[in-house]
């Protein structure tokens, strides 16, 4: 059985040659996207729970990455970091950037096309639900998001207030706001190989995310032509991934020579506060930054 932390597998080599004194949880989200705490929250449970380094990979914003900054702990280390909305035919792809420049005018007006996208796309979906006469409204929804970049996770939470669905989770079906269903509406994403484009121009390293997660399964050949294009890591460890998946991706990475990557996917109460239950190596983060720039 493979353990939940990369630094305690010997497969991992040569990215788990040292002890486990660093812990290194490199895929987190705040209430910036559609977590549930604030960046400062999040920085002060990242230290609770005993990480060293932590990377806020909020999607298609770095808007939290000041006030997770100002709010860090001493002894902590934070990472820069982005969740990336992509699509490669049909199929949504995300991809995890890292030290990348925020200012680089490529990539900003990139995330800024998504993020303006998730605002339409959202409008839609709730005037689907309304007219399905869930009671869903969009002041429920903007309320809820406040800040943050509206998400489908904020329009669930909404139908879960109206007593529409028992939880959150349950909009996620064809019933209602999963991939076909009633109220479902498509969003725009760039391809994959253009955005592994836009971060390494802009200075950073991409890893794909949780590659055989229900919903964003990615082939192997695909992984093959992403590592092709600059893909620099597989995110290995993740709480959708289990002893299987670790074995083979672990495989995969190896034969690519990408880096294999760790982290949470954590979302504060969305998703059980599960930071720190996954993690990276220490030279596997080396690695991965080295490939950035």
């Amino acid at each position: 059985m493979l353990p939940r932390n990369a630094c305690l597998d010997s497969q991992v080599r040569p990215y788990s040659l040292y002890t486990c004194a660093v812990r290194i949880d490199l895929h987190v989200h705040s209430s910036v996207s559609d977590g549930s705490d604030s960046p400062a929250e999040v920085m002060r449970r990242a230290h609770a729970a005993g990480l060293d380094v932590v990377a806020l990979t909020d999607h298609d914003t770095v808007g939290g990455i000041a006030a997770a900054r100002a709010a860090l702990p001493d002894g902590l280390r934070l990472i820069q970091g982005m969740e990336l909305s992509t699509t490669a035919g049909e199929d949504s792809m995300h991809l995890l950037a890292y030290e990348f420049d925020p200012s680089d005018p490529a990539l900003a007006a990139e995330t800024e096309r998504i993020r303006d996208d998730r605002v339409y796309r959202a409008r839609a979906m709730v005037d689907k639900l309304a007219a399905l006469g869930t009671g869903v409204t969009w002041e429920d929804v903007a309320a809820i998001a406040g800040d943050a970049v509206v998400g489908r996770p904020h329009i669930a939470r909404a139908l879960a207030d109206t007593g529409a669905i028992a939880v959150p989770a349950d909009a996620f079906t064809r019933d209602w706001i999963g991939e076909g269903g009633r109220a479902h509406v498509a969003k725009y994403a760039p391809d994959p190989v253009h955005a592994i484009e836009l971060v390494r121009a802009a200075g950073g390293a991409a890893v794909l995310a949780h590659p055989r997660s229900p919903g964003y399964e990615v082939s192997d050949e695909l992984i093959a032509e992403l590592t092709a294009a600059g893909l620099a890591g597989l995110e290995v460890f993740h709480p959708d991934h289990d002893d299987a998946v670790r074995e083979s991706l672990l495989a995969l990475a190896a034969s690519l020579h990408l880096v294999p990557t760790g982290g949470s996917d954590d979302h504060g109460d969305l998703t059980g506060y599960q930071i720190g239950r996954d993690t990276t190596s220490q030279a596997a983060l080396d690695a991965l930054l080295e490939r950035a720039g």
